[in-house]
């Protein structure tokens, strides 16, 4: 007699399971029971093994463990359009700073709610945000929407570096910064029935000091949790590191003894050889990021090593980075990483589309810290999945669904998303989240976030408008 389960996904297409063995599946079938997938295999099979009072059809579907967006500013959600056209100084300095320094509770809930929105209607069921400065209703948004994440307070005790001055708003001692994370993890890590955790994030290398660095490690294996940080993604936080300390800003972490398994370093397009093989041998997590880097010239792709870091055994996820530099789709964001780097060193075979699926999959889950869980469709991990429709012109004609979901397809074409084995996008519609009222309120937010930053006058386009 066949057990009974909570729900039953039958007569998919394909389904790439992204297991060791990367099986993909046709007719393929997925028996889930609460939270968890409890089998995964031909359609025929599946039915005789398990019934449920719940079955969907995905025929015409595509599968997929749900996608690891491997890191994304929440609370820039609110700044698209007010960065375009600045290198890496002027990004952060002049436009992102400002803007995010004058963020308020209200505005912070309503940006972290718009990425959630963005992130769900693309796929994306796992996301890790470096940090922002109001926490709480980052959770807040992220628990109502139902996905999965992690979370953090941003700290940067160094308030002028070489590379640029932080507003007054960021401004606090050692010690605050390292309390009011403690606080976060505290109040925040595994909440939301454990879809949301907490790590630490100084969120700049040259803008966080020695103590500061080195006590955030202590912390993050006292509590067992991760820590994160920007490193290496312009040629100016490179010179500024060097002429600060003497050493690139890989070699200062190592120096300071915090290269480890529990450390996310994000962008990496400037490092060197030498850092290269400080990220193996101490087996560091890296994001790559691809859109933020074409969109602001950082050089990241054109400079950057993460062929090379894949083949050398590093865990390396992909992150949509923020809404200021356009696209907050991880589906897209799969074509930019893959596609830059064939272009960029002329060579056609550099990055393969099944590579680039496992940056937001296997590799997105490890960065998460959550690979035990997450990032395959396996007996026994969540039931975090994704389904894509086919039947749009962009995923025709299907020989390949591993190079159409890279090469040709959209987040647009996300119908089913799942999360603890929830259905929380239905029919590309997110359940989770009331899309008319967060526009109304960002629309209501826009002049005031306008007026604070005092951006204003650097956002219209350059042809009159009447």
């Amino acid at each position: 007699m066949p057990l009974n389960t909570s729900m039953l996904l039958v007569h998919a297409d394909w389904v790439l399971t992204m297991n060791p063995q990367r099986q993909i599946l046709k007719d393929g079938a997925i028996a889930i029971e609460g939270d968890r997938i409890v089998a995964v295999g031909p359609t025929l099979e599946i039915e005789k093994r398990y019934s449920s009072p719940e079955v969907r059809s995905l025929a015409g579907k595509v599968v997929l463990p749900g996608l690891i967006d491997s890191h994304i500013h929440t609370a820039f959600h609110l700044s698209r359009g007010l960065a375009d056209e600045a290198g890496s100084q002027k990004f952060l300095f002049e436009r992102m700073y400002p803007y995010e320094g004058q963020l308020d509770e209200e505005e912070s809930y309503w940006t972290a709610a718009l990425c959630a929105l963005e992130e769900l209607r693309h796929g994306v069921t796992c996301m890790i945000d470096p940090g922002n400065y109001h926490p709480k209703e980052t959770v807040d948004a992220l628990g109502q929407a139902g996905v999965r994440a992690i979370v953090a307070k941003s700290a940067m005790d160094i308030a002028k570096s070489p590379y640029g001055s932080l507003p007054e708003t960021f401004n606090e001692t050692t010690e605050e910064a390292l309390s009011r994370s403690e606080h976060v993890i505290e109040q925040f890590h595994q909440s939301h029935g454990g879809r949301i955790r907490a790590s630490l994030s100084f969120r700049g290398v040259n803008n966080a000091s020695d103590e500061l660095i080195k006590r955030m490690k202590a912390m993050a294996d006292h509590y067992g949790i991760g820590f994160q940080a920007h490193a290496c993604f312009a040629k100016e936080t490179r010179d500024s590191s060097t002429g600060a300390y003497g050493m690139t800003e890989v070699e200062r972490l190592d120096s300071l003894g915090v290269l480890d398994e529990n450390l996310l370093l994000i962008h990496m397009g400037w490092a060197t050889p030498k850092e290269l093989l400080l990220l193996r041998d101490h087996e560091v997590k890296v994001v790559a990021a691809a859109s933020s880097s074409f969109h602001n010239g950082y050089g990241n792709v054109t400079m950057g090593k993460i062929p090379e870091l894949l083949e050398m055994g590093v865990s390396v996820g992909l992150g949509t980075d923020h809404a200021s530099s356009g696209i907050v789709d991880l589906v897209q964001e799969m074509l930019l990483v893959g596609c830059g780097y064939k272009e960029t060193r002329i060579d056609a075979e550099i990055m393969s589309p099944e590579t680039v699926v496992e940056m937001v999959t296997t590799h997105g889950a490890r960065c998460a810290w959550w690979e035990d869980e997450i990032g395959s469709l396996e007996a026994g991990k969540k039931a975090d999945i994704t389904v894509l429709d086919t039947n749009r012109p962009e995923w025709q004609p299907l020989y390949n669904p591993v190079a159409n979901l890279v090469y040709s397809a959209t987040g647009t074409s996300v119908e089913t998303v799942l999360v603890d084995g929830k259905v929380i996008v239905d029919g590309g519609k997110v359940l989770t989240l009331d899309q008319e009222d967060i526009f109304t309120q960002v629309r209501k937010v826009m002049p005031s976030i306008l007026e604070k930053s005092a951006l204003a006058g650097k956002v219209s386009p350059n042809w009159p408008i009447q």
